[in-house]
């Protein structure tokens, strides 16, 4: 298992009040902590946090950073931080060897299945991305199982951003919202 450093709290009241559930790892289903269904308002305490609003990661996807979203800022108005479309300035490579070696695949848009985009493997053991914000990276299809945060940056194995393995079948853009 990885070890995490961050730390999230969700409140079942407002003004960070009620029940509470302290996250520092992965949680799929906030009833298997013995928390409610409902979240008023969250505080990150650490560290960058992909939240989805339904269990078993399904549903909007919300990636919170470090701060205080209090009530009025969860399910009206725009989403701390929501998913948008790329923008020309914006572009990931993928390549199937460690260290930028063997099949590359270049997008500049959302992709639900690699395959479906040329890349003949599973596999991604290096990336190169560019432009503003961040990526997220899925271990399967349609934006499903495990996820890994990319920012600009050249990373020579999938070690680097973290991933258990190399296998990649689907990436997302995730923009800043402010």
């Amino acid at each position: 298992m990885p070890q995490y450093s961050g730390k999230i709290v969700f409140y079942e009241g407002r003004c960070f009040t009620g029940q509470k559930l302290e996250v520092c790892g992965e949680c799929d289903n906030f009833t298997d902590w013995g928390f409610m269904n409902r979240v008023n308002c969250i505080r990150v305490e650490s560290d960058a946090w992909i939240c989805y609003d339904h269990p078993d990661c399904r549903g909007k996807q919300f990636i919170l950073e470090r701060g205080n979203i209090g009530e009025g800022t969860l399910g009206e108005g725009p989403d701390p931080l929501c998913l948008h479309q790329h923008d020309e300035r914006h572009r990931i490579e993928l390549f199937e060897g460690a260290g930028f070696s063997r099949q590359c695949v270049e997008l500049c848009e959302d992709c639900p299945f690699m395959q479906g985009h040329g890349f003949s493997s599973h596999c991604v053991n290096s990336v190169r991305a560019f432009g503003d914000g961040a990526l997220v990276i899925y271990e399967k299809p349609n934006y499903r199982g495990r996820t890994y945060i990319v920012e600009r940056g050249h990373y020579p194995t999938h070690s680097k951003w973290h991933a258990q393995s190399p296998n990649i079948q689907s990436i997302r853009k995730v923009v800043n919202c402010f």
